[in-house]
């Protein structure tokens, strides 16, 4: 089996900690979480929980980071599964290294996302929820390759996590394993030193949790926003990959 990096390019409250857990599952694969915070935090000054010590303990140099997740698989495993915030891409990153990459866009409805992130952390503009920096890397990728990367609707996932994880393995050229379907309940040494603040939910799960239809109402001051926000998301959700 050759080596296959993957790039899970999601946005925050996307499912990408439980996606990351269903991967790390895995025999063949080794996951990597969020990578380039440190380095988003201390670009945007950002007041999140646990910054000096997020920025403290992990690297926050663009380019060694990009060296690093673009070298040997750690482990001695084939897989090398890497959990990104599309956020993170900060103006001015060279990002063209991800052409290595099998990538793939982890999407939501932003009514979800809003509601959801508002709870724990207030926010200023759309580019910390994702989805710009998202149409950015289709857009790279569809020049570079003539190909739309897959990509995947978090309520598609839930209604039908075997079926669309069989299609995301297809998609980046691996095989399916029922061991993606379930995972232990607790922390994970590779999580993120943010995990304290951020993964409660995943930390209590052992497989996706099935799908309910939530209702939602955006506050008024948010509409904006989600207007925003819906535009980015309703143009890759045409383009999405149907389970």
């Amino acid at each position: 089996m050759d080596e296959t990096y993957i790039a899970m390019w999601s946005g925050p409250r996307n499912l990408s900690t439980a996606m990351m857990r269903s991967f790390e599952n895995r025999t063949d694969t080794v996951v990597l979480d969020e990578p380039f915070y440190a380095h988003f935090l201390k670009e945007t000054n950002l007041d999140h929980p646990g910054r000096e010590e997020i920025i403290l303990k992990q690297d926050n140099n663009w380019d060694r980071i990009v060296k690093r997740i673009t070298g040997p698989i750690p482990g001695s495993k084939k897989i090398w599964y890497q959990k990104h915030m599309a956020q993170h891409n900060s103006r001015g990153c060279d990002i063209s290294w991800i052409k290595k990459f099998q990538n793939c866009i982890l999407i939501r409805d932003p009514k979800y996302v809003i509601q959801s992130y508002h709870k724990q952390y207030p926010f200023p503009n759309k580019k910390l929820l994702g989805y710009s920096q998202q149409i950015d890397i289709v857009r790279l990728i569809e020049n570079e390759q003539g190909l739309t990367p897959p990509i995947f609707d978090v309520e598609d996932i839930l209604k039908n996590p075997k079926q669309a994880l069989k299609k995301i393995c297809i998609s980046v050229g691996i095989k399916f394993s029922e061991k993606m379907l379930k995972w232990p309940k607790g922390k994970r040494n590779s999580d993120g030193i943010w995990a304290k603040y951020w993964y409660k939910n995943v930390e209590s799960s052992s497989e996706f949790e099935p799908f309910q239809k939530k209702h939602v109402t955006i506050e008024k001051d948010l509409i904006p926003l989600y207007d925003k926000c819906l535009i980015d998301y309703s143009s890759m959700y045409e383009k999405r990959t149907i389970p």
